[in-house]
């Protein structure tokens, strides 16, 4: 136990990360605490419904000690450390979406995206699965394995085919409520569907889902274990791995496959039926697997919320893309990397706030008399000497830097001509991807606190949320970027350019 004195600097410390008042009132109960616990935290004035969560909360207190040391250390980490602990997996990540996007960028000229022009709104939707799926089932099986429920052949066996099987049913049933949300967005303009595309559409999301979720479960898994077998913490691989193959992986799947059924639609239409048909009939069996494991389990009664609602803001992105490759193909390389860096930037952000109240607060509870009105500060959010400001305004550092090394690269890995390449085109799009991160952080502190305070577990919840709204901000801001150097005769504002 530390002395008064000591006890004093910590809480003094921590008053430093707090508003005036705040700060005001954990000294108060420093002077005056009694033997209460959490002795220098503010008290919570609780309604009658709330008095059984404090209770609940009274018994699992910890001694006030370790709780300030906890939080000093958590305060006390340095900028510099956080800048070189993002910068490895942010760059591998990115270089994966500079991979995304030269692909894009080739099949845009495939008779798929020509004939299928719905498939764009597609695009969207299915990269966006790697936020949903991907890096969620990396996070859990890092969570499994640090907590020693993957050890034995039988635990890994057990965990890997259930994970597996909600995988494949979360991807079924997304994939499928996203190509009848791109067909009813490609109907609104015209005003008629084309159900031979639907068909052609969904058949091919399917399988594109299917098997993307599959493999990269696959590789997800084996990183995981490979991690654990050197005592290596798999948190800190398995999510950027997810990140950077994910993209890639669904582009490629989605193009060949989706090429092989087109061909397939012009001469035996049964067989974009009967792929439909088997994924609907596949569906129940991995949910049947999925249910002998209880974490699953529990994802497949409450998980589908965040999935279904982040589906829907990806497709609003996808809406956009359509309409943007349309008018500017050049836009295509761009795009998977506008998109990823920002979903990517805030989802760091949102998993270091959601520890933060994980360690040091109950759901549904803020800690420190804090609420909801705090995180509707702009100028806290990023200009106060808080941690969590500190940590966005490292994130931010790394974006300006970090585009400028992913245009080079896609400039590199480019095989056509007339690249965007004017200095009015990276000013513009550098303004671009820093207004697109700094709504996306904003929105984050606000969004994980919100959860958080409804007892929603953030981590399950908020990257979703984030990626998709990533991906409707940023299509939506490039396109605008676009159009804003064809209106000022920018040699980048073309809307044409060669066939690769």
């Amino acid at each position: 136990m530390l002395d008064n004195q000591s006890r004093h600097r910590s809480t003094r410390k921590i008053a430093q990360m707090l508003t005036n008042d705040e700060a005001e009132t954990i000294v108060h109960n420093e002077v005056t605490e009694k033997n209460s616990g959490y002795g220098a935290m503010p008290k919570f004035s609780l309604s009658n419904s709330d008095k059984g969560l404090s209770r609940d909360r009274s018994e699992s207190q910890i001694d006030i000690t370790s709780a300030d040391m906890e939080i000093e250390k958590h305060v006390a980490e340095p900028s510099l450390v956080l800048f070189f602990q993002v910068l490895f997996p942010f760059l591998i990540a990115g270089f994966g979406m500079v991979l995304a996007g030269t692909v894009l960028d080739i099949v845009q000229h495939w008779n798929l995206f020509k004939e299928v022009p719905e498939t764009f709104i597609l695009v969207p939707a299915l990269l966006g699965l790697k936020g949903n799926l991907e890096m969620t089932l990396a996070s859990r099986l890092s969570t499994q394995a640090n907590c020693g429920k993957m050890d034995t052949r039988e635990q890994v066996f057990a965990v890997v085919l259930t994970n597996i099987a909600l995988i494949q049913v979360q991807a079924i049933v997304v994939t499928f409520l996203a190509s009848a949300f791109a067909m009813v967005l490609s109907w609104v303009p015209k005003g008629e569907i084309d159900w031979s595309h639907a068909a052609l559409l969904c058949a091919s999301g399917l399988t594109t889902a299917s098997l993307a979720s599959f493999v990269l479960s696959i590789i997800m898994i084996s990183v995981v274990i490979t991690a654990r077998k050197f005592n290596v913490n798999p948190d800190n691989i398995a999510t950027p791995i997810a990140a950077s193959l994910g993209d890639l992986t669904t582009l490629a799947v989605l193009s060949c496959f989706g090429s092989l059924f087109l061909s397939a639609h012009l001469s035996e239409s049964w067989l974009n039926v009967s792929v439909i048909l088997f994924f609907i009939m596949a569906a129940p069996i991995w949910t049947i697997i999925s249910w002998r494991e209880e974490s699953t389990r529990t994802i497949l009664q409450d998980g589908w919320s965040p999935i279904i609602f982040s589906m829907c803001i990806s497709s609003g992105g996808g809406f956009v893309l359509e309409a943007a490759m349309r008018d500017f193909p050049q836009m295509a390389p761009f795009q998977p990397v506008m998109n990823g860096v920002g979903g990517n930037l805030a989802a760091v952000q949102a998993s270091r706030i959601s520890t933060f109240f994980h360690k040091y607060a109950t759901p549904g509870l803020l800690p420190y008399k804090w609420t909801l009105n705090r995180f509707t500060d702009f100028s806290r959010a990023f200009f106060s000497a808080d941690w969590d400001s500190r940590s966005a305004r490292v994130l931010l550092f790394l974006l300006v830097p970090g585009h400028i090394i992913f245009n080079w690269l896609i400039a590199l890995f480019h095989t056509g001509e007339n690249l965007p390449s004017s200095a009015l085109f990276t000013s513009l799009y550098l303004t671009t991807a820093l207004a697109q991160v700094m709504i996306l952080l904003y929105v984050c502190q606000f969004l994980v606190t919100f959860m958080w305070s409804r007892r929603i577990d953030p981590d399950n919840a908020a990257i979703p949320y984030l990626t998709a709204l990533g991906d409707l901000v940023g299509t939506t801001f490039l396109y605008l970027a676009f159009s804003f150097l064809q209106f000022m005769h920018d040699p980048a504002g073309q809307t044409s350019t060669s066939k690769p």
